[in-house]
């Protein structure tokens, strides 16, 4: 019997309110070879938000106790609440042959490339700042002040795009999902970082938000 091949890493970042959880829960729905990795948080849940399928919702205390016995594969403090992927969940759907998606912070993003070396980056974009504050004020959960901290921050994460090696413009749902997946199956040289289409869209982008600033 042949041995099972190993399955693809794959880390998906981007700044709060480009719409990631969107295209990779839509992208795990068509694709049942393609499994998504909880993480490790300490923020609260949102309505929407279920333990063990957004993510594992854990306290400040079992956080710590996790990062002191090494568990995590990568880990950051965003908004002032810790995130983490454990490794034993990586290792166990890699070995099952699966093609793993991270969704990730940057932070979180740098650090897995730095120990896996063969994993994929994409790093997903608003098509603009006006788009990416309209999105963040239509969740309706946050205050005046959490949304400007989450603008400022996702401004700041937006400068990180080239250390991936694709971008995606989340604009259209159904057309980001198709950009995914060719990634995916290797046809996404529309997306590569090194792209002059993909480099001018990110100008432009970069430069509302240069405007707005």
């Amino acid at each position: 019997m042949p041995l099972k091949k190993r399955g693809s890493l794959v880390v998906i970042s981007a700044p709060s309110g480009a719409g990631k959880t969107t295209l990779v829960h839509e992208l795990i729905r068509r694709r049942d070879d393609i499994k998504f990795s909880v993480s490790y948080t300490t923020r609260p849940a949102r309505r929407s938000e279920a333990h063990g399928k957004d993510y594992f919702f854990v306290s400040d205390r079992e956080f710590s106790l996790m990062l002191s016995k090494n568990c995590f594969l990568e880990s950051a403090r965003v908004f002032g609440h810790w995130y983490g992927t454990r490794k034993k969940d990586i290792e166990v759907l890699l070995k099952n042959g699966d093609t793993v998606l991270l969704e990730i912070d940057w932070q979180g993003a740098r650090q897995v490339r730095s120990s896996a070396k063969d994993a994929i980056g994409i790093f997903i974009l608003p098509p603009s700042l006006e788009e990416l504050e309209r999105r963040l004020r239509g969740r309706g959960t946050d205050s005046e002040e959490v949304i400007d901290r989450r603008l400022r921050d996702a401004i700041s994460d937006m400068t990180h795009w080239d250390e991936f090696d694709y971008v995606l413009v989340g604009e259209e749902v159904e057309n980001s999902v198709k950009q995914l997946e060719a990634i995916l199956n290797g046809l996404g040289s529309n997306n590569v970082v090194s792209s002059p289409e993909i480099r001018s869209k990110v100008k432009k982008i970069l430069k509302s938000r240069d405007t707005a600033s």
